[in-house]
């Protein structure tokens, strides 16, 4: 592993970290998209079956096991839960997940690599090509009500930072080892893409923020 997989690795665990903490902390699932975190879900769960068939490391094993468990705990807290399914914005977070879902299946089925493994070769990039698009149903919630709050904010800026984190992990192994997984590196770059408007108006209200502090200070 090297260092710019581990540092994606600890933002991803970060963003993960920043939202359950928020959510069990203020007690409350506003502003929080459920179609994203269900995606996110059957993202793990699909990338993730060799869980039960292969053991690459503790390392590889705990933090796989922590993004199922994490996952489907926050879509069970906003679905069943009081007080998270009470303060859940459902009539806003109105994005048709099968039009991510139908597509990204089709293409994985069509574009996938061969191998003696192809039902997890199919999942796998099923999971890679879902990935890419799970964040639409929270952006769009954000945009559509405009509630930035800060800890949603924080957590989607870790989030974005650790796809950025992977993609300079893919241009080293790249480099150093002559090969990479074009899937991973098309899918994770879409997703970087989608979070540079967020990423625009993360910065611009950090430094908005930081203004409003200084003036009243002085």
């Amino acid at each position: 592993m090297n260092g710019f997989r581990f540092i994606g690795d600890m933002l991803h665990l970060l963003a993960i970290v920043i939202l359950l903490g928020k959510m069990l902390r203020n007690r409350s699932a506003a502003g929080i998209s459920l179609k994203t975190q269900f995606l996110y879900a059957v993202v793990f769960s699909t990338r993730y079956l060799d869980l039960f068939t292969s053991f690459v490391s503790l390392y590889n094993t705990v933090m796989k096991l922590f993004f199922l468990a994490t996952s489907w705990h926050i879509c069970y807290l906003m679905r069943n839960k009081s007080p998270w399914k009470a303060t859940y914005d459902r009539e806003n977070d109105s994005f048709r997940v099968r039009y991510l879902i139908i597509p990204c299946a089709v293409l994985a089925l069509v574009f996938h690599h061969q191998s003696l493994h192809a039902v997890m070769e199919v999942l796998w990039t099923f999971s890679e090509y879902l990935e890419a698009v799970a964040i639409l149903p929270q952006i769009f919630l954000l945009e559509y009500t405009e509630k930035y709050d800060a800890l949603t904010s924080h957590y989607l800026f870790a989030l974005g930072a650790y796809r950025v984190f992977y993609i300079l992990n893919w241009i080293y192994r790249y480099y150093v080892f002559g090969h990479v997984k074009w899937v991973s590196v098309i899918a994770g770059c879409i997703q970087s893409l989608l979070f540079v408007d967020f990423f625009y108006k993360y910065v611009t209200q950090v430094v908005r923020r930081a203004k409003n502090k200084y003036d009243l200070a002085h």
